[in-house]
Formats: structure tokens, C-alpha cells, sequence
């Protein structure tokens, strides 16, 4: 699995075990809220060996259970700016998701439960596109039924990644 993909795989496992379990096995990392929320957005980090991993994320607008938008940085491995869409569902074998930021269209390839930009490239023009945009629409192919879209908010998007940029040292 590549390095940039690692990074937000650990960022969606700090999601997906509550603070509390966290804190009593003491094996994952507990995150720390960076601010305030920004409007759909939190802004988060945690500790890693040889570094921290700082992230973002929102939940689409239908609140659909199990389904987040993250951009994540990781000091240990220094990737930034990898995004990531967890569906909530598992994706069609090799199915590819759209991405449509206000008319800015990508393509993601998708592993189990999870969309990614394939290269570090893309998830520059990504954020790029999210920095400047007002929603994202993510379609996908569920392996079992018809195609699902998630829409995002992107009010607050800004503000959320310049706290994990200045929490793990990156300049825009």
C-alpha cells in the first residue's frame, strides 16, 4: 500500500474506535480536536512514531452512517494533502467513483470501503478545487445495489485544513 495511502487509512481507523475505547486499550491513538469546527468540518491530530498525523473530515449532507470525507498529513512518512472518500459501503470490484468539486471532475480509485486520488498530484488539485468550492459530489458503485452520491459541504473546509497545516508544519 503506498506511503500517502497509509496516512489516511491510519486517520480513518482514529474515526472508527470512540475516544473512550481508545483511551482503555491505549494501542490507538487518541485524537486531539484542532479548534473549533468549521462548519461540516473538524480538524484533528495524534501522535505516530517519528511523528503526527493531522486530518480533517466531514460528513456528507445526508449524514448517511459510515460515510466521511478526510484530508490527511503525516509527518512520520511527510505525505500531505491525501484525500480520501470512506463510503460506508464496500465498492464493486475495480469500480472507479466521481468526484465533481463545482464542475471540477476527478476519478478515484477505490480499495473495500474507500476512494483515493492515485497520485499526490491529484490530491493537490483536489484540495485545491476544495479550497476554492462550495460542495463535492462523490458517486460510487456499491459491490450489492444500485450507485450511491454523497454530497459535502465545503463552508469551513479552509479554516479546517489551515489548522492541520499549522499543527503539522505545512506552508501553503
Amino acid at each position: 500500500m503506498p506511503k500517502r495511502t497509509v496516512a489516511a487509512v491510519l486517520a480513518a481507523l482514529a474515526l472508527a474506535v470512540p475516544a473512550k475505547a481508545q483511551e482503555t486499550k491505549g494501542k490507538q491513538p487518541v485524537p486531539e480536536r484542532l479548534g473549533e469546527p468549521s462548519g461540516a468540518w473538524n480538524a484533528y491530530t495524534y501522535k505516530v512514531a517519528n511523528g503526527k498525523v493531522c486530518y480533517l473530515v466531514a460528513e456528507p449532507q445526508s449524514k448517511r452512517k459510515g460515510a466521511n470525507a478526510l484530508v490527511t498529513h503525516n509527518t512520520a512518512d511527510k505525505t500531505t494533502n491525501v484525500v480520501s472518500f470512506i463510503a460506508g459501503y464496500v465498492f464493486a470490484e475495480k469500480a472507479e467513483v466521481d468526484l465533481d468539486i463545482d464542475g471540477q471532475k476527478f476519478k478515484l480509485f477505490t480499495e473495500k470501503d474507500t476512494a483515493w486520488a492515485r497520485d499526490s498530484e491529484t490530491d493537490r488539485k483536489i484540495v485545491e478545487a476544495m479550497i476554492r468550492g462550495k460542495q463535492a459530489v462523490v458517486k460510487g458503485q456499491p459491490a450489492k445495489g444500485a450507485a450511491m452520491t454523497d454530497t459535502y459541504s465545503l463552508i469551513g473546509f479552509t479554516q479546517a485544513l489551515n489548522e492541520i497545516d499549522k499543527a503539522c508544519g505545512i506552508k501553503r
